[in-house]
């Protein structure tokens, strides 16, 4: 096997140097980095094929991850395993349909095993965590003796159905690029269920002894695996990034104690930082349920950058090399910009809109730092800005393809749940204004419907689950409502329908997105994505106020 090599020049798709054997099944994963060892240290033998990684706690992009997809694919198909976030399943969905269109057989698994993030009754909208550690070792495992593209994937969904974490935060992490905690806490404290992108948990309290810690973690993972009984599993204490390792065999001991208790037998326990958040302090339990084929695939060799298993020789060392890369993508590359004509009114509307926009990026950040990780700043920054290039490079071509750009540019810039849904919302709504021109109420109203459309088809929030589909409806019906005035009386009133709906909703229970997984701790909170379309229509009004 030996280095690993890039297949794209951005250096964001790596595969194995064996990648692509004849007859094997190739494994894909990915996600954003600030997480290591995950996802990139665990591409090796006995373990994954490829993966691609986005910016910090950010999705790569399809172009990336159909790269990887190419490169491990033997003729077997490919399995996309990665954690259950939705900017995630969105590119990763892209580069399916992607790789199918060129004859590469894909199958997906999701680790959603995170009990803090959703109850039993929802357990398939659970973040995957530290548990799919072990959905890499056993599924890396089956491709390598030769299983099938089906038999891999349905023993990667059984380590999904047999493994449960939770996680304790005694600290948060810092985002590099909005530099700023994901929460605040105090010395004293703990936060129960943090997520790996710094999200805070479901409860907040006073800080217990590691032996407390311990009983709490174990006592939400037992009360939620009922076949624990009496089983034989294999646990996983991780650490998050800061936290000593001597601490993390302090809470080991006291989960095989028990354990112990409860008739349960350890096999192959792992302690150490397999899954971080970068340098959150802090730590997570997995515990993985047992049978005679998943410890088997378990015992077997596995070698890679950050993890070795078993015995397993191999003589050249494990680097990464940048051999013949594939061209970079449509959204990596440097594109000569294109000799344009005159902007249209969209274009020039759009490109002043758009500069306006990163003023907006440190509240929306502080909004989604409450709720999520924190990055909605960066995304709709980086989005809008990218987004502007792009309209600049030919700002005089027709709406629809003007739109087309603009929406693939932000879906890329910092590819994540928003940008994927918002991006790919306004591709798939260009669609509405055909050969004619984005102007006037009517078309408008189409327009935003159609992206309220792919919005609810990709992420299937609903009115009341408090996101954007929440504030995108009303506006709709404020452009069909015939209501006389020009173009600023109208998004007078349209912002005033989206400070309602805002109001409205603040007081729910988000239900969509990584909002959904703080549960209670989500009402009185704005939702971010509602602020950042409020914003837009805020910039818009400004610049049309200020030509009239």
């Amino acid at each position: 096997m030996g280095a690993l090599r890039a297949v794209t020049a951005d250096r964001r798709a790596l595969v194995r140097r064996d990648a692509g054997r004849p007859g094997k099944v190739g494994i894909v994963t990915g996600g954003g980095f600030g997480h290591l060892p995950l996802f990139l240290g665990y591409v090796g033998y006995g373990l994954l094929d490829g993966v691609a990684v986005g910016n910090v706690f950010s999705s790569p992009s399809p172009a990336q991850i159909a790269a990887a997809t190419r490169a491990v694919s033997g003729g077997a198909g490919v399995l996309y395993l990665y954690g259950n976030y939705g900017g995630d399943i969105y590119n990763f969905d892209i580069a399916a349909d992607i790789a199918g269109a060129e004859g590469i057989v894909t199958e997906t698994a999701l680790g959603a095993d995170d009990v803090a993030s959703a109850p039993a009754d929802a357990r398939s909208t659970r973040r995957g965590v530290a548990g799919l550690f072990y959905a890499f070792k056993i599924a890396g495992a089956a491709a390598e003796r030769g299983d099938s593209l089906s038999e891999v994937a349905a023993l990667a969904r059984r380590v999904g159905d047999r493994v449960r974490s939770v996680g304790v935060g005694l600290s948060p992490t810092i985002l590099p690029a909005a530099g700023t905690p994901s929460f605040v806490i105090g010395d004293d404290e703990m936060e129960v269920g943090i997520g790996i992108h710094g999200e805070p948990g479901i409860h907040r309290g006073q800080l217990e002894s590691a032996d407390a810690i311990a009983d709490r973690m174990l006592d939400m993972i037992v009360d939620d695996l009922p076949e624990i009984s009496g089983s034989t599993v294999s646990v996983l204490v991780n650490g998050m990034g800061a936290t000593p390792l001597e601490e993390l065999y302090v809470l080991y001991r006291r989960i095989a104690e028990r354990l112990g208790g409860l008739g349960v037998t350890i096999y192959s326990p792992f302690v150490g930082n397999y899954v971080t958040s970068l340098e959150m302090a802090g730590a997570s339990l997995s515990v993985l349920v047992l049978d005679d084929d998943l410890k088997a695939l378990l015992d077997a060799p596995a070698l890679s950058p950050f993890f070795q298993h078993g015995a397993v020789y191999r003589p050249t060392a494990l680097a990464v090399t940048a051999d013949q890369p594939e061209s970079a993508s449509a959204d990596t590359a440097d594109e000569a910009p294109t000799a344009g004509g005159e902007p249209t009114p969209l274009a020039e509307l759009l490109l002043a809109v758009l500069e306006r926009m990163p003023a907006h990026s440190d509240e929306l950040r502080d909004l989604d730092a409450a709720l999520g990780d924190g990055d909605l700043g960066i995304t709709v920054t980086a989005g809008s800005q990218a987004a502007r290039a792009e309209i600049a490079r030919d700002p005089s071509v027709p709406d629809a393809i003007l739109l087309q750009r603009a929406g693939a540019a932000f879906a890329a810039a910092n590819p994540s749940t928003f940008a994927a849904l918002v991006g790919g919302g306004i591709i798939a709504a260009s669609r509405t204004i055909g050969a004619g021109e984005l102007a006037g109420s009517a078309a408008a109203a189409d327009f935003i419907a159609a992206l309220q459309e792919r919005i609810v088809e990709r992420g299937h929030a609903q009115l009341g689950d408090k996101t954007i589909v929440d504030v995108l409806d009303p506006t709709v019906a404020v452009l069909r409502s015939g209501l006389a005035g020009g173009a600023v009386d109208v998004l007078d009133a349209m912002i005033a329908v989206v400070d309602v709906a805002i109001a409205a909703t603040t007081s729910l229970q988000s239900a969509r997105g990584r909002a959904a997984w703080l549960r209670e701790r989500s009402v009185g909170l704005k939702d971010p994505g509602m602020v950042a379309y409020r914003a837009f229509l805020q910039e818009l009004r400004a610049v049309l106020a200020a030509r009239a």
